[in-house]
């Protein structure tokens, strides 16, 4: 049988119950990989944590708000207490606002910073004195194609993107010497319960589905090996990059 890709390796997963988080921790686990999955929605959280459970797999459920420092050092606290060390993060957990400049309000453009940029930024802080430890760690950071191009409207959202995929490249430099790697991935349009509604009401007339080449959504379990790769040794060489996942989106 083939070795499993994350076999040993300890991986904390942020924003879990999203349709991506829980389609990468589905993976993870059936990877070998023993868990830890956070969110703020507990009732979904403590349900998905019995589903990867019946698979098997260890895994551990705990409340996380990410633009929180002082929940971050309770949560990595507990990933030392139970593991000792940590050799996967995956920043996923993230926020959409959609307005343009002038009428995104004050308070949606900061909700939306704290979560996105900073809650990536409090996560890659706390985590990296067990992330060095396991001398051969991977941080995914959770971008966009809205990160990598402008769209004329979701402009905190984009701001937030935009920056993590930077974020990732200075942190990148900063620890390749030190037995982390930093990637970003950039998801298209996906069809998870963030943008449902969207997809819903404009279907096949959405209008970045219409420049998408393939012509449809995502689905999260296209996101998914995307993530493992960055996450397992096959991608032992890679580091500051930007792994896209569009459907061609980015590509004319």
């Amino acid at each position: 049988m083939t070795e499993r890709r994350l076999e040993g390796k300890v991986a904390l997963i942020t924003g879990a119950t999203g349709g991506i988080g829980a389609a990468t921790a589905g993976l993870f686990a059936r990877e070998g990989a023993r868990l830890v999955i956070t969110d703020v929605a507990q009732e979904p959280l403590q349900k998905l944590a019995r589903r990867i459970e019946a698979g098997g797999a260890e895994v551990v459920a705990a409340r996380l708000d990410v633009s929180s420092a002082r929940e971050w050092d309770a949560v990595t606290a507990l990933v030392r207490d139970r593991f000792g060390v940590l050799d996967v993060l995956v920043n996923l957990a993230g926020i959409v606002d959609w307005p343009g400049i002038e009428d995104t309000q004050e308070k949606a453009w900061d909700h939306v910073i704290d979560v996105n940029q900073k809650g990536t930024w409090l996560g890659m802080k706390a985590a990296m004195p067990l992330l060095r430890a396991s001398g051969n760690a991977s941080v995914i950071n959770t971008s966009s194609v809205l990160g990598l191009v402008g769209s004329g409207a979701a402009a905190a959202y984009q701001a937030s993107k935009g920056a993590v995929r930077l974020l990732s490249k200075t942190a990148a430099v900063e620890y390749a010497r030190q037995g982390v790697r930093v990637n970003s991935i950039h998801p298209g349009v996906i069809a998870t319960p963030m943008i449902q509604e969207l997809l819903d009401e404009q279907g096949d007339r959405q209008p970045d589905i219409r420049r998408t080449p393939m012509r449809r959504a995502g689905r999260a379990d296209e996101v998914a090996p995307a993530i493992l790769f960055l996450a397992c040794d096959d991608s032992s060489f890679v580091t500051g990059s930007e792994l896209v996942v569009d459907g061609g989106l980015t590509a004319h």
